[in-house]
């Protein structure tokens, strides 16, 4: 069973939607569980008038610590032995979830399956296509902006048991706790990459990840992660990682970055710490 959990606080104009994008996949092995942080708009309304007319809907509505508390809850009321997030605002694309549980029962357990996702703006135009093809640890601390990394959680699933291995998603992160989760489980996953598009992300103006991500402060965090978990490298990935800020500065900055060459190979013994 696929156990597909939505975080929702005020989400009224879009949870209908959201309630239609898993019931239109016609997919029975699946449980939708909405956690609800006590909103004050028609969200839990909606929810109840669905629920009663589709069993495979569960919810609960209570207030919480923010978007992370709200999917550790989620994953702690899961039965399905597949885990899934889709966000309020955002949607599968047709006849995803059926062939992703054939998948997984050919997959070793745990692993993390991610596919290809579309991104939308304001304007319902497609600004991107996130395709996270290369998942290992050394390939993401490397730079997103070389090696982008799933963006959103629509086009990407795992065995529940992951969290046995790496624990629940950071509570005190409400901007990047999808980062930090995707970074712990590629180290014990394993990860298998379908060059499909299997989501679709709305990035909508007003919205928290649309407002972190103007005002710097999702960038801020991500590269302090990506410091963070570089430390996690072998010996043998630290060398290909330096190689390649090495690479990166003479050929994209060119001589001007000589300087800084030479601060990142004194750096070299601390990343062998």
């Amino acid at each position: 069973m696929i156990s597909i959990i939505t975080p929702v606080y005020n989400g009224e104009k879009f949870i209908e939607s959201c309630l239609h994008a898993v019931i239109s996949q016609h997919c029975n092995n699946i449980e939708h569980i909405l956690i609800d942080g006590g909103s004050t708009d028609r969200t839990v309304e909606i929810i109840k008038l669905y629920a009663q007319d589709y069993p495979h809907i569960r919810w609960i509505s209570e207030p919480d610590q923010g978007q992370s508390d709200a999917m550790n809850k989620g994953i702690r009321l899961a039965i399905g032995d597949i885990i899934a997030f889709l966000n309020v605002d955002d949607y599968y694309e047709p006849n995803v979830l059926s062939p992703v549980n054939q998948l997984f029962k050919t997959l070793p357990e745990p692993s993390f399956v991610v596919g290809n996702c579309r991104i939308w703006n304001d304007e319902n135009q497609v600004i991107d296509i996130n395709k996270p093809a290369k998942l290992r640890l050394l390939d993401l601390v490397v730079g997103l902006n070389v090696n982008p990394y799933p963006c959103n959680p629509s086009a990407y699933f795992y065995h529940r048991s992951l969290h046995d291995k790496i624990g629940d998603y950071a509570i005190g992160d409400h901007h990047s706790m999808d980062l930090d989760f995707i970074l712990r489980a590629v180290q014990v996953a394993h990860v298998h990459y379908v060059d499909q598009i299997w989501g679709n992300y709305r990035r909508i103006r007003g919205t928290k990840t649309f407002t972190a991500m103007e005002n710097g402060s999702t960038d801020l965090q991500v590269r302090q992660l990506l410091r963070k978990y570089r430390r996690y490298l072998t010996p043998t990935e630290r060398i290909e990682w330096l190689g390649w800020r090495l690479w990166h500065y003479l050929t994209v900055l060119g001589l001007r970055s000589l300087r800084a060459v030479r601060k990142l190979l004194r750096l070299i013994p601390y990343y062998f710490r």
